[in-house]
């Protein structure tokens, strides 16, 4: 999260045409707005410029599955405050802390023709603050569960609550734009896109459309990106893909981390897959396929769960930690301790053999 003692003067940068991808973007790409102050040369006892340092600066990020607010976690928002448990200890403890919301965020709209469908009431995203997550993507397979009346919805409930999302928007420019941030100066650009194949056609972003950034147009993903490298010091993209139930990425996936890193993202994480799929190295970028379900509303393909932290230095990655995690009954992400812990960290390391990733970082 954005340190907690800075929060209340960055909420208030944080205005809607800045901070809400999903809103801020018209027609046309706007230049950048970064939330935070970049520090400037500071003058010395007698008044000249003292020299700025050039070292590259370490950030932390963090990064959690998929969360909703339905079944046995829309209870959880009687008090926002505790929705995610003693987890958010965890959430807190970073510069920039960001999860999928897999949900819209209505009470209007029709059911689309799918199986499932999630949605929950505007206080979501207050528990989403108490709990120290600074943005989420809203590019996945539930954000229009209840048609383009619900995607609105969502993107007008945001903006009211001044929360930043982004991988959806008004029309394709808002879906595919960034959203900006600024750590002690480190300028960071977090797009999110979704490579679910259900109802794609229908639910994708145009330039007349509200919907979803995919990445079945690969010409304009690769566009966004190399947009957001020429802006931004840091470029993350946090992907909806995968196979439910399976720990391995599909083929089409690494194709496309490889199109996200030749484009320039520095670092691609994923969930969808209802499962922990592994991380490593695509050349100098950082990929994690896949961080399963985190705040959830039932069973699932696995209960494994966790944190990915991640500590940055200028473009790059120079540590990675997971903290693991099993969704309790409740539905809530509890810290795993003891053989629980250790088998999910095994689990980690021999999901990571599939990956076609380097399991080190190039020197």
């Amino acid at each position: 999260m954005i340190r907690r003692t800075a929060r209340a003067s960055l909420a208030a940068l944080t205005a809607v045409g800045v901070a809400l991808a999903g809103c801020a973007a018209g027609p046309t790409d706007p230049a950048p707005v970064w939330r935070g102050a970049t520090p400037g040369p500071t003058p010395s006892a007698t008044g000249a410029a003292a020299p700025v340092s050039t070292a590259p600066v370490e950030v932390r990020l963090a990064f959690a599955g998929d969360v909703h607010f339905t079944g046995r976690t829309l209870g959880l928002l009687n008090d926002p405050e505790t929705a995610f448990g003693s987890i958010a200890s965890t959430l807190r403890d970073a510069d920039v802390t960001l999860v999928n919301l897999e949900t819209a965020v209505t009470d209007r709209g029709t059911p689309e023709p799918k199986t499932y469908h999630f949605r929950a009431p505007k206080s979501a995203f207050a528990a989403l603050r108490a709990a120290g997550v600074d943005a989420a993507s809203i590019a996945n397979n539930h954000i229009l569960d209840y048609g383009r009346q619900g995607l609105t919805d969502t993107l007008d409930a945001a903006a009211e609550a001044r929360y930043p999302v982004f991988g959806a928007g008004r029309d394709a420019d808002a879906a595919y734009a960034p959203w900006f941030t600024t750590v002690r100066g480190l300028r960071i650009a977090v797009l999110g896109m979704s490579q679910v194949h259900d109802l794609a056609g229908s639910w994708r972003a145009t330039d007349t459309r509200p919907g979803v950034a995919m990445a079945f147009d690969p010409a304009r993903a690769a566009a966004a990106v190399r947009s957001a490298r020429e802006r931004a010091d840091l470029v993350v993209v946090f992907m909806h893909w995968g196979v439910e139930g399976n720990s391995c990425p599909t083929g089409e996936m690494k194709t496309f981390a490889r199109r996200l890193s030749e484009a320039g993202a520095d670092i691609v994480v994923g969930a969808h897959a209802h499962t922990l799929l592994g991380d490593g190295w695509l050349g100098r970028t950082y990929v994690h396929y896949g961080l399963g379900n985190f705040l959830w509303y039932a069973t699932s393909h696995s209960t494994d769960s966790g944190v990915l932290k991640l500590v940055v230095r200028g473009r790059t990655v120079v540590d990675s930690t997971f903290v693991p995690a099993t969704v309790s009954g409740g539905g809530q992400p509890v810290p795993a301790t003891g053989a629980a812990k250790r088998r999910i960290l095994d689990k980690l390391a021999t999901a990571q053999r599939c990956t076609g990733l380097a399991a080190k970082r190039p020197a």
